[in-house]
């Protein structure tokens, strides 16, 4: 049996996607829904251990323009990032590098209550690794084939002169 060069590349590519879905799966998240009124304030606790990258994803259904103000602390209480999230759907990302409770604080800045539902956790993004080595070399070797194959095609020209 022979198989193409871009069949294998493409075939790493899939390999490598279900791969990272799966170590994303399996991570350990917090989901959470609140009815936030005017100038409250809502927290969602989740443990996180080691160096990686943190992330929160915020959704509103009723979304109508409103405004909230995003917060995640550390284990010692300080600020490592913060936004204005006046989007329907809202994903954000941070840096963690202690061991312990972190803390997403959710304040409505808006006029009206806002519902909100929460999803926070760690993206494992370091386990991620292999399965991105593999995407690439994948791609790359996609990319590499198409070239050749774009690179042989010659179109052929009609005669000028045809009567």
């Amino acid at each position: 049996m022979n198989i193409s060069p871009f069949k294998l590349g493409l075939a790493l590519v899939i390999i490598g996607i279900v791969w990272t879905s799966f170590i994303f799966d399996e991570t350990e998240k917090k989901y959470d829904s609140i009815l936030l009124k005017q100038s409250n304030s809502f927290e969602v606790k989740s443990e996180f251990s080691g160096i990686d990258i943190g992330y929160y994803k915020l959704y509103m259904p009723q979304f109508a323009g409103e405004g909230i103000f995003v917060q995640i602390l550390d284990t010692k209480k300080n600020v490592i990032a913060e936004q204005i999230v006046q989007t329907k759907l809202s994903v954000g990302y941070f840096d963690f590098d202690e061991n312990g409770e972190h803390i997403l604080k959710i304040t409505n800045i808006a006029k009206n209550q806002i519902d909100v539902q929460i999803e926070f956790g760690n993206t494992n993004s370091q386990k991620m690794l292999p399965s991105g080595i593999i995407v690439l070399v994948g791609a790359v070797i996609m990319m590499i084939m198409a070239y050749i194959k774009i690179k042989n095609y010659n179109i052929e020209q009609p005669e000028e002169n045809i009567s």
